[in-house]
């Protein structure tokens, strides 16, 4: 019996390469994700290097966390509580909602992949708009479901009526990513509940909110208050943006009870650990303090949009903490242009550089950078 007669096609494999090893067809053509470019290290006589790639708070730890993340690793040589039950008791009180609402992974992306796992396999179809988060199609290749990508509408906006319209028999999963990685533009609330108003119930719809801590637009949509009225609605969040804990990798999901309970089921088992899970509780008892910086990069935020459109760049309105530059088949040019002078951006060929709103130092240097792009 060949493995084709049995076997459905997102498990189905190819015929073996030159190792002699039989993989997933689903892989086929699948791109690796593609990290933000690492800084250069210092060199004498040249300006200190900034990287602008990968959206991180350039803040250090708060006062606290350092020192919890520090105490937890005492214990590495112990499992962490699998299910993180003291940091979903303080999820559940900061949010208002049941622990049994709430899941755990490593960082939102991860906490998708679960997602995925619970709802999509081969010959479903996941809807989301494009572009947008480069881990989608990876994640969603990964399960053997096909990606149907909405092209982005004016703004570099999602375009709710197209995704809509590209819902089908075949449809258990929408993506929407607000604010929109790596444009910037948020969905507004009115429109993405006239949107779900149009989403059969047994479709799952994510709300993507890994910067959702930079919106400052009242109009935006809440993905938490959606959640509360439509059991179709998932939210992902993560403490790597605004939080500063890129590095230890936290995410949770907020949906009802049958979502949260798949997501549990299809976690990596102790995925989230003690170190990560201790320095998060110790974030959420510090937000104060945090949302005092994420203020200040707020408001570096607008500096920078204000600054680059004077220059006469047509920057989308941007929610989150970077910048969207459409740059079309100069991309890769604007890139090195910009690494040369010590910044690192996330270019995406022939379509346009993201860049990170960092430290002031930064941020002047793009202004510089860019503008000195258009007049040359």
């Amino acid at each position: 019996m060949s493995p084709t007669d049995e076997t459905p096609d997102d498990v189905a494999t190819a015929p073996a390469g030159p190792g002699g090893v039989r993989l997933r067809r689903a892989l086929d053509g699948l791109p690796s994700y593609v990290p933000g470019k690492p800084a250069a290290g210092p060199v004498e006589g040249a300006e200190r290097p900034f990287k602008a790639s990968s959206n991180e708070n350039p803040y250090p730890p708060l006062p606290g966390v350092l020192e919890a993340a520090i105490r937890a690793a005492g214990a590495m040589n112990r499992y962490p509580d699998m299910f993180a039950g003291e940091l979903v008791a303080a999820l559940s009180e900061r949010f208002q909602v049941p622990p049994a609402h709430l899941a755990t992974g490593t960082g939102s992306v991860g906490i998708l992949q679960q997602v995925i796992q619970a709802t999509a396999a081969d010959g479903d179809e996941v809807v989301y708009a494009w572009r947008s988060f480069e881990a989608y199609p990876i994640v969603v290749g990964i399960s053997g479901a096909t990606s149907v990508r909405v092209p982005l509408g004016p703004g570099a906006r999602h375009d709710l009526d197209a995704m809509a319209a590209a819902i089908t028999e075949r449809t258990r999963l929408i993506i929407v990513c607000s604010p929109n990685n790596p444009t910037g533009p948020a969905v507004r609330h009115d429109e993405l509940e006239r949107f779900l108003g149009r989403v059969p119930g047994d479709v799952l719809v994510v709300v993507d909110e890994a910067y959702r801590e930079f919106v400052r637009d009242p109009a935006a949509a809440d993905g938490l208050r959606l959640y509360r009225d439509h059991p179709n609605v998932c939210v992902l969040r993560t403490f790597s943006k605004a939080y500063g804990l890129a590095g230890l990798r936290v995410g949770f999901a907020v949906a009802h009870d049958a979502v949260a309970d798949a997501l549990r089921k299809t976690a990596v088992p102790f995925g989230v650990s003690v170190v990560a899970q201790q320095a998060a509780i110790e974030s959420l008892d510090r937000e104060a303090e945090l949302m005092e910086r994420v203020t200040a990069l707020v408001t570096e935020r607008e500096r920078v949009v204000a600054a680059l459109r004077a220059q006469g760049w047509e920057i989308p309105h941007t929610e989150a903490n970077f910048v969207w530059l459409e740059l079309g088949e100069r991309t890769l040019d604007f890139a090195r242009h910009c690494e040369q002078a010590g910044l690192i951006v996330r270019p995406f060929a022939g379509e346009g550089c993201r860049v990170t709103v960092a430290e002031p130092e930064a941020n002047d240097r793009l202004i510089r950078l860019a503008g000195a792009w258009l007049a040359g």
